[in-house]
């Protein structure tokens, strides 16, 4: 049995083809089903975030079970597997294990360090756990993935600065609306506490969505001048606005609040897109000094992408922000030095935790019947031991016991000593083939 991790992410698929493969928070449980249904698939995690699709899967044959996540994935989006195919990653066992820890540590990241990643990996495990697919392997596999995460994140420097896409897509807004000249506006709202970058400080936001991106991105535009949050839901939308002194409107009058906006920053959820070209296209012409940003960070996306090409407007995406970041992230690359130590100590206690595990049964059987001949042996033997006192009953039941423990003390400590090694599980064989186990 393997551990078998089967991907994409932003770093192997283009931006278009990778929003065809999401699976929705809604969608998971019956995907985590399927998955399960498949011949050589025993355990599942599904991993979904905005920038990266990954099956973890505890596997009874390696090519069956990385055959069967390629089809799933395909059905699952209506894609034909020639599409994506050449943009899979497979990794198993120990590398998989590597490349959890990586994910869950932020290295492997559009923003290196970003915080939210381990938060997703815990909720992909424990959504995976109740309905059933996370068994023991896969769940001591991301227990293991959150303690790196953390260590990560404590140990070293890599969640310093700018450590989530929300921050970042502030960041990035702040960069491109500091070349362009600020027009003042007179609030609606309560003044945003806190302060922030003087390029979004007289500037009216909008955010489109209300779950943990939209929330994180509101925390961090704090200091704007109006914020104006947009939700399907207009009560979520409402509550976040009120938090941070922003106002809230309803799905429907995302037009107008456009009309007035220098910045869109979406991340609603759910299928569709939500701001259509023609939207855009019926407002009224933009002033030369105040165009329009968009920052889409939806997936699937949120805004048509003909939007950027309507006058006055700039539409910008994950592939933006992924070029932005980049170009700021000196000081954090020189943590992932540290980082990847610590997750080489962390895969060798992995790897050695693992190994330990697998010869326990072998162990655990050979004990078991060994004892089963001891008391067998005994009660057969029981008319002749009848004449026997209490103490002289008790030595020979000592007697026994430390016979059997001194028999099995040398073959136990070698194949635990042997464990992880192609020596242990050929040991572990021969135990298993001698004694029937």
């Amino acid at each position: 049995m393997s551990v078998v991790v089967v991907g994409l992410s932003h770093r192997s698929v283009p931006l278009g083809l990778l929003e065809r493969m999401t699976v929705g928070e809604q969608r998971l449980p019956k995907a985590l089903g399927d998955l399960m249904s498949r011949n050589f698939v025993s355990e599942a995690v599904l991993l979904s975030t905005c920038h990266r699709v990954e099956a973890y899967v505890v596997a009874e044959r390696f090519h069956g079970a990385a055959q069967d996540v390629r089809n799933f994935l395909s059905e699952l989006a209506f894609v034909a597997p020639e599409e994506f195919s050449d943009h899979l990653y497979t990794y198993t066992d120990e590398a998989a294990a590597a490349h959890l820890f990586c994910v869950a540590a932020g290295v492997d990241s559009l923003v290196l360090g970003e915080s939210q990643i381990l938060g997703q990996v815990r909720d992909a495990w424990d959504r995976a756990r109740n309905e059933g697919a996370a068994g023991p392997r896969l769940s001591a596999l991301f227990r293991h993935a959150l303690e790196v995460g953390k260590r990560a994140r404590t140990e070293t420097g890599i969640g310093r600065g700018i450590v989530s896409l929300a921050h970042a897509a502030v960041a990035m807004a702040d960069d491109r609306l500091s070349a362009v000249g600020s027009a003042p506006i007179q609030s609606t709202s309560a003044p945003i506490q806190s302060t922030s970058a003087s390029a979004l400080s007289d500037r009216r936001v909008v955010v489109l969505g209300a779950g943990e991106m939209g929330e994180g991105m509101v925390s961090a535009l704090t200091g704007v001048g109006d914020l104006v949050v947009v939700n399907r839901t207009f009560e979520r939308a409402e509550a976040l606005a009120d938090r941070v002194g922003g106002r809230a409107v309803p799905l429907e009058e995302l037009p107008a609040a456009l009309a007035q906006a220098d910045l869109l920053l979406s991340s609603a959820g759910g299928p569709g897109v939500v701001v259509e070209e023609a939207d855009l296209a019926a407002l009224p012409p933009r002033p030369p000094d105040r165009p329009l940003l968009v920052i889409d960070l939806g997936m699937p996306r949120n805004v048509d992408p003909a939007v950027g090409d309507l006058p006055g407007i700039t539409l910008l995406d994950l592939a933006d922000l992924r070029a932005f970041v980049d170009a700021g992230l000196d000081q954090r690359r020189k943590e992932v030095v540290r980082v990847r130590a610590l997750m080489a100590e962390e895969l060798a206690r992995y790897t050695s935790d693992l190994a330990a595990r697998e010869v326990v049964p072998t162990i655990t059987g050979l004990r078991h019947q060994a004892e089963a001949v001891r008391v067998g042996e005994l009660e057969r033997h029981r008319a002749r031991l009848a004449g026997l006192d209490v103490r002289q009953q008790e030595a020979v039941e000592s007697l026994t016991r430390a016979i059997v423990a001194k028999l099995l003390h040398e073959p136990t400590v070698r194949l635990k000593d042997a464990a992880g090694s192609p020596k242990g599980e050929r040991l572990s064989q021969a135990l298993r083939d001698l004694f029937d186990l």
